[in-house]
């Protein structure tokens, strides 16, 4: 389940709000500048499908925010937790940083935890299937994957080339909580 807990940024210990209802968590996240939204597949999308495949299945939502945003370029991403560099993909993104144009993520499968760092507040969002987030450029964040990565995420880039995190030297993310790996059936 998707959820939103929102936390001074001098106290990682107790969250001032927690949200799970997605309404109220795209209504928090708005108020920040920050979008959330919750795509269907047009079509099945069996295991394993290729990324056109994928991308194919959300081609109505992909083609609005392309419209709406100015994205010019999509492509799928997917992680596993027998990835032999995990660890590394995911201590790469641990601490906080900013890019130069948006961070968009829809989450295809598995989830993945956004950390937001915004005028005094944290606002740390778990993103699973269904969700998408829109972190706009030049907001402070990290992205955390957990320690047993598994997404499949479709990532809309206005310049592929341009997407560098730039890091801020900030030690904050180190404080606040980290995703906990998302047990699945089977």
């Amino acid at each position: 389940m998707s959820r939103l807990r929102i936390f001074d940024e001098n106290h990682p210990e107790a969250p001032l709000a927690t949200h799970a209802e997605h309404a109220a968590i795209a209504h928090e996240l708005s108020l920040v500048g920050v979008r959330f939204e919750q795509w269907a597949a047009n079509q099945p999308i069996a295991p394993g499908a290729s990324q056109d495949e994928v991308i194919a299945a959300y081609r109505g939502d992909i083609d609005r925010l392309m419209r709406e945003e100015g994205y010019q370029s999509v492509d799928v991403v997917s992680l596993t937790p027998g990835h032999p560099e995990r660890a590394a993909l995911r201590q790469k993104f641990l601490s906080e940083h900013t890019h130069s144009e948006d961070e968009v993520r829809f989450f295809v499968a598995g989830a993945g935890q956004f950390t937001l760092h915004l005028a005094g507040k944290v606002y740390d969002v778990l993103c699973e299937a269904g969700d998408l987030i829109g972190v706009p450029d030049g907001t402070r964040h990290w992205f955390d994957m957990s320690e047993a990565p598994y997404f499949v995420a479709i990532r809309l880039f206005t310049n592929k080339e341009g997407w560098v995190a730039n890091f801020t030297g900030s030690d904050i993310a180190q404080g606040f909580p980290r995703m906990v790996p998302i047990v699945t059936a089977g």
